[in-house]
């Protein structure tokens, strides 16, 4: 009985569609589609050449994907039911809070900041993998924190300063948050994956950071003859942890570089790495700049709810507040 509560409970799987068995689904895998979703937006006539079946058997397979999925429309209303569980995350300043509709970063949702070396990107990443961990009453969402290092920018030691900051056990905040240094963009894709599979085995991941999104993929794709193929990489790598945030109810909070913009003739020419591809998958953007006395300036740039508006906050040794 209790083997039968188990399956109940699991993920479906692709072994449990109508005609695929062991041997197709790992046709399918060597394919790249490891999900239910990945195949149910596919054509029958596409999964018949990647999986080896007949026409029939594939469409099958496609229309009962879909029906687990229940993929369509739903009315305002349960899409508004739907979103009741949304999870937010301080940022530890109440004005940067503010700015993002008054909670801090929420789930379901990718928040991207962008900036110059020095503008408090990491120290915001830092502080909310900190504060992810706070009972939601606090400001929290009571769970674990995914950090995904591209450049080498995390420091144990600045994760116990900001723990101390708030007095919370610095040891156990650093238990908390999972890291991993990606050396390539393949090695960063990969790594979604992992916090899937970490989730699907009971980690109560609530945050993910990916700090800086771009880097590899602007090292490896250098010149204008690559832009093309660095673009759809990107554009999928997006498109993977949006589906990660939504699937999971998780939040996901990236940075990304900076360049300047040589045919910008007034104003700030500075412009964030990855272009539109990024600017419409991320769901709240953010541009950090040093500001006056040392304070650091966050503007929202882009937000679907929200108006454009900018404020002020600090780095200090408890992280990003709001005075010095």
């Amino acid at each position: 009985m209790a083997t039968k509560k188990v399956k109940e409970n699991k993920a479906p799987e692709l072994t449990d569609l109508p005609g695929i068995g062991p041997a197709v689904s790992a046709k399918l895998e060597s394919a790249g589609i490891f999900d239910m979703m990945s195949l149910a937006v596919m054509s029958p006539a596409s999964l018949g050449d990647a999986a080896g079946v007949s026409s029939a058997v594939a469409r099958k397979a496609i229309q009962a994907a879909r029906d687990m999925l229940e993929l369509g429309f739903t009315d305002g209303l349960e899409y508004a039911e739907k979103r009741s569980n949304v999870s937010y995350i301080t940022t530890g300043s109440k004005s940067v809070n503010e700015l993002l509709g008054g909670r801090g970063i929420e789930s379901r949702a990718i928040t991207e900041a962008f900036g110059a070396y020095g503008s408090g990107k990491t120290q915001l990443g830092s502080t909310l993998a900190v504060n992810v961990q706070l009972p939601e009453e606090k400001g929290g969402a009571n769970g674990k924190a995914v950090f995904i290092d591209t450049e080498g920018t995390f420091r144990p030691a600045r994760i116990k300063q900001i723990a101390e900051g708030i007095g919370a056990d610095p040891d156990k905040v650093l238990k908390n948050i999972l890291v991993a240094r990606a050396f390539n963009s393949d090695h960063q894709m990969l790594l979604l994956e992992k916090v899937g599979e970490m989730i699907k085995n009971g980690e109560p991941i609530k945050l993910v950071i990916v700090d800086s999104l771009t880097a590899h993929f602007r090292a490896e794709y250098a010149g204008r003859g690559q832009l093309a193929d660095r673009q759809q990489k990107l554009n999928r790598y997006m498109h993977d942890l949006m589906k990660l945030a939504e699937t999971h109810n998780l939040a996901v909070y990236v940075t990304n570089q900076v360049m300047a913009n040589p045919a910008q003739m007034f104003g700030d020419p500075t412009t964030a790495i990855g272009g539109n591809i990024v600017g419409h998958a991320s769901t709240y953007r953010i541009y950090l700049r040093r500001g006056k006395k040392g304070s650091r300036v966050a503007k929202l740039i882009d937000s679907p709810n929200l108006p454009d508006n900018e404020t002020i906050f600090w780095v200090t040794n408890s992280g990003v507040v709001d005075e010095e």
